[in-house]
């Protein structure tokens, strides 16, 4: 016999049976099967109901009363009472025993095995594939799937279960609340672990993302793998997955991950900008969940766990292509032809019932940008990649959000969202400001950084003034620059590098610091001047062409 039960368990299931219970009430009252129960009570000699033989016979009247336990010499029993002990019975003189009862079972004894043998089963010759896969956490669906596309199997999903089933035992399955949604209507996203693929940088295998999209009326999933997240690669799975359902749903409902939602909140969610503005896009809601309520998306909660069970669960690849295209063969030849449970119907055949439903696409793809949040300096710009944009008159100070690519940088009001200012993006160093930004009138924290500039030096001074001069407040950068040489090198060595800058007509702060940077530590000779001055004449000529070259634009 394969299961042996507790001594306890094992008198519970005789004593019920000696009172002429069946075997399907004893397996309700004790939870144990009916064929190990059987054979406990035909090995204690109980005679059992014959199949079939409901209003035929009689079910054996048991003794009573009737009690179980260990026998005493001085225990005094009525009349009519069988008593039963561990190692045999005895009986009064004038009771009269049960109908086909028979005593004197030992719990000790050694049950025989059953003469009668089964079939196996066509899934008994893969009894060690699937042991294997069991092992590795996957379902009796993937099994199956996997024996009939590796191994020619040509039995019913139904006969791998049942031998799962004999294996590891059945579990039962909690109650879910289902919610109905109509045609197009609703998609529903979600991210979960995905297979063991190996990295190409690193050269290990390395853990990906799942990405699920599972539209609500067909069950029709989209299933992508990745290495890494961000904003824009959750907004570009999104892209990539409407592209292939050929349509697009009007409403989408996912978590608080942070590539989607940066400030979770039932009432008004704080979308992520780029995600917010690609569904703006496609012309679909977002519709987040409340923090820690994943029910309301269990369509693609289901979705997730469907494919880490069955198709992915224990696998390991050798490229994130590879693995796609086995997840994508499994989507097409598995997961879209099954019937599903609840609906009763082809996965399949209600997409194409729900596809002519959904929006169509647009024509153009969504042009990607990044962002950020910048401070606007005392020259009314923003930095943005090395170069300077700039901002409205009375933004100096405040932070401002900004967009960029590679054609254009945009400045936002971060608390209504308008649009700033729209400029070409610019190379590195270089100012994008409108004629109408530019101030009017020297800026008072200018007036001051000269009036520094002045007491540091008299030829520190002098080269700010001509800084100004030449590029106003776009100057504010290089004075400050200036001003910060004074404290690195002191302000007597940078007063002869202006001093030298202004002799060269070179007022410039790269000319300063180039100076400060070679300047020789001991008295030149005769013979180490000409060459200093011939150099640094050279620079001063690469300064003059660069700083002509990089004239600011209006």
């Amino acid at each position: 016999m394969g299961n042996v039960l507790e001594k306890a368990k094992q008198e519970q299931v005789i004593a019920l049976g000696r009172l002429g219970w069946s075997l399907r009430r004893i397996e309700a009252a004790t939870g144990v099967r009916r064929e190990t129960a059987g054979g406990y009570l035909r090995s204690a000699g109980i005679a059992l109901r014959a199949p079939g033989g409901w209003g035929r016979k009689s079910p054996a009247k048991a003794a009573s009363p009737m009690t179980t336990g260990p026998v005493g010499e001085d225990a005094a029993k009525p009349a009519k009472e069988v008593i039963t002990g561990f190692c045999g019975s005895r009986q009064a003189d004038n009771s009269k025993p049960a109908n086909e009862v028979i005593t004197g079972f030992s719990p000790e004894a050694t049950l025989p095995k059953p003469d009668v043998k089964r079939p196996s089963g066509a899934s008994e010759p893969y009894r060690e594939i699937i042991e294997l896969e069991l092992s590795r956490g996957r379902n009796a669906m993937g099994i199956w799937q996997d024996l009939v596309d590796k191994h020619g199997f040509t039995s019913s999903y139904q006969s791998v279960q049942r031998f799962v089933l004999k294996l590891r035992g059945a579990v039962s399955a909690e109650a879910r609340v289902i919610i109905e949604t109509k045609l197009g209507e609703e998609a529903q996203v979600d991210y979960g672990t995905g297979p063991m693929v190996r990295d190409p940088d690193s050269g290990k295998y390395r853990r990906t993302r799942l990405f699920v999209l599972t539209l609500g009326f067909s069950r029709k999933s989209v299933r992508l793998l990745v290495f890494r997240s961000s904003a824009r690669v959750w907004a570009e799975l999104h892209e990539k997955a409407f592209r292939r359902l050929g349509g697009v749903p009007r409403i989408v409902v996912l978590d608080n991950l942070r590539e989607g939602v940066l400030s979770p909140d039932f009432y008004d969610p704080g979308l992520n900008p780029l995600y917010r503005d690609v569904l703006a896009h496609y012309g679909v809601t977002a519709l987040p969940c409340k923090v820690r309520d994943p029910d309301r998306k269990g369509k693609v909660e289901s979705g997730v766990a469907h494919a880490q069970k069955t198709p992915l669960k224990g696998k390991k690849f050798e490229s994130l292509e590879e693995a796609q295209a086995y997840l994508d063969h499994w989507e097409e030849n598995w997961a879209d032809r099954r019937i599903h449970g609840r609906t009763k119907r082809q996965v399949a055949a209600m997409f194409a019932e729900e596809k002519p439903h959904l929006q169509p696409l647009p024509l153009e793809p969504f042009r990607y940008y990044q962002y950020g949040e910048r401070t606007v300096h005392l020259d009314g710009c923003v930095e943005v990649e090395a170069a300077y944009y700039g901002a409205p008159p009375g933004w100096i100070g405040r932070k401002v959000h900004v967009q960029w690519d590679a054609m254009f940088v945009r400045l936002l009001d971060p608390r209504t969202g308008e649009l700033l200012r729209e400029h070409l993006s610019g190379k590195r160093g270089g100012h994008r400001i409108r004629d109408a930004d530019r101030p009017r009138r020297t800026p008072p924290p200018l007036l001051q950084l000269l009036a520094r500039a002045h007491k540091a030096g008299a030829n520190i001074g002098a080269v700010c003034d001509a800084i100004h001069a030449r590029q106003g407040e776009l100057g504010m950068r290089r004075i400050q620059g200036v001003l910060q040489l004074t404290k690195q090198y002191g302000s007597v060595a940078c007063d002869d590098a202006c001093a030298a800058a202004l002799e060269l007509r070179v007022a410039e702060y790269r000319f300063v610091r180039r100076y400060l940077e070679r300047r020789p530590q001991a008295p030149l000779s005769l013979r180490q001047v000409d060459p200093l001055i011939r150099e640094l004449t050279q620079y001063r000529d690469l300064i003059q062409q660069r700083i002509h070259f990089e004239e600011p634009n209006p």
